[in-house]
């Protein structure tokens, strides 16, 4: 069947737009061909894919503004796009929407010990701010698995957590101040290196709005000094129910990891053959805790949660003993996601929110 030529006003429009943009980001600021624009169709959630009507790419806060208030004036739908790593659908592209890519905002503008944070443009990585702070002793708390890849922009719009987010919070609660561009055009700013900035918490509302509040072009953020000491253990279960106990019965005795997380037996499987972290494969369930803070508490802690996992039944118990060893224990976890993937093409994953109580049963249940 010959499908219908597009609509002349539809065409017609498409090149004026186009070519307003092109006034405001010259040179190859603009992406307007077809296969060009395939690149952006959709985020780390494949399944659904959408070219979009044009994509541009500014470098400057002034180029965000001015793409921001043509469109506005203009009634063209605008979606903002950071790494393009997240599962969610944040960033898909729209038929008749222009696509604004952040990732030439990729520049450290401060980094400040005395006030423990981090100025920087929204194209960094999130592993890139700890990389520009590592060598004195200081890291950003929030990792997401795709921490090497993802931007801090896309991080705040997503309100990301990653492995570590139970003891140190979520990207909400580890910015301090935006630099946003409005859909009118108009920059403002929130926060800053202050803690707790007086009126209403405009900057929480901010994080997790997913660029639907405006652009982010600036981000202050806090770093952490690193841990004196920071060991993981790998906890095998006979089944998730009793994994699911011990998370409860850990939280509840007072004990707050650094990261604790759950793989079941597929996972488990799946991550091992991907990265051959060293995880047992005749385990139902396995347990990643991360005990962090002075040695001597460390070592405490670690007896304090070998006790309740061998009170719960674990089959499996292994302590790492060297930096590279529970980077490794981690490794495994991280790359779960595209492990599964790897075997399951059509796969898709959904956060969900759980009382830790109700563990065990909800993965009875599931089954």
């Amino acid at each position: 069947m010959k499908m219908p030529a597009p609509d002349e006003a539809v065409i017609a429009r498409r090149s004026q737009i186009v070519a307003a943009l092109r006034g405001i980001v010259p040179g190859e600021g603009v992406i307007d061909a077809l296969e060009e624009r395939r690149a952006y169709e959709c985020d780390g959630l494949a399944a659904y894919r959408q070219i979009p009507m044009v994509v541009v790419l500014p470098s400057t806060v002034e180029q965000v503004s001015a793409v921001l208030r043509y469109c506005h004036a203009n009634q063209v739908k605008v979606v903002p796009r950071g790494a393009g790593t997240g599962l969610s659908g944040g960033a898909l592209p729209l038929a008749d929407g222009v696509l604004l890519g952040m990732g030439k905002f990729n520049k450290v503008l401060d980094i400040d010990y005395a006030n423990r944070c981090v100025v920087t443009q929204p194209g960094v990585t999130n592993l890139g701010i700890t990389n520009a702070v590592s060598a004195d002793g200081f890291y950003y708390a929030p990792d997401p698995s795709s921490q090497i890849a993802c931007s801090i922009g896309g991080n705040i719009a997503e309100n990301s957590g990653g492995v570590h987010c139970l003891k140190y919070g979520l990207t909400t609660n580890n910015v301090l101040g935006v630099q946003l561009v409005l859909m009118n055009g108009e920059v403002i700013r929130l926060g800053g290196k202050h803690l707790d900035a007086g009126g209403y918490d405009m900057l929480g509302v901010v994080t997790g709005s997913e660029g639907l509040l405006g652009v982010v072009t600036e981000v202050t953020v806090r770093i952490l000094r690193k841990p004196e000491t920071a060991r993981a253990l790998l906890i095998g279960f006979p089944s998730q129910e009793s994994g699911g106990d011990c998370v409860a019965a850990i939280i509840g005795a007072g004990i707050i990891p650094g990261g604790m997380e759950m793989m079941d037996k597929p996972a488990i499987h799946a991550a091992e053959n991907f990265v051959h972290a060293g995880y047992p494969l005749d385990v139902e369930a396995l347990l990643i805790v991360e005990l962090d803070g002075p040695a001597a508490e460390v070592d405490d802690l670690i007896v304090a949660v070998e006790k309740i996992a061998r009170s719960h039944g674990c089959v499996h118990l292994t302590i790492s003993n060297s930096e590279e060893e529970r980077l490794r224990f981690w490794a495994g976890r991280k790359a779960a996601f595209p492990a599964v993937g790897s075997i399951s093409p059509d796969y898709i994953c959904m956060d969900g929110t759980i009382p830790r109580k109700q563990l065990p049963h909800v993965l009875t249940s599931h089954r």
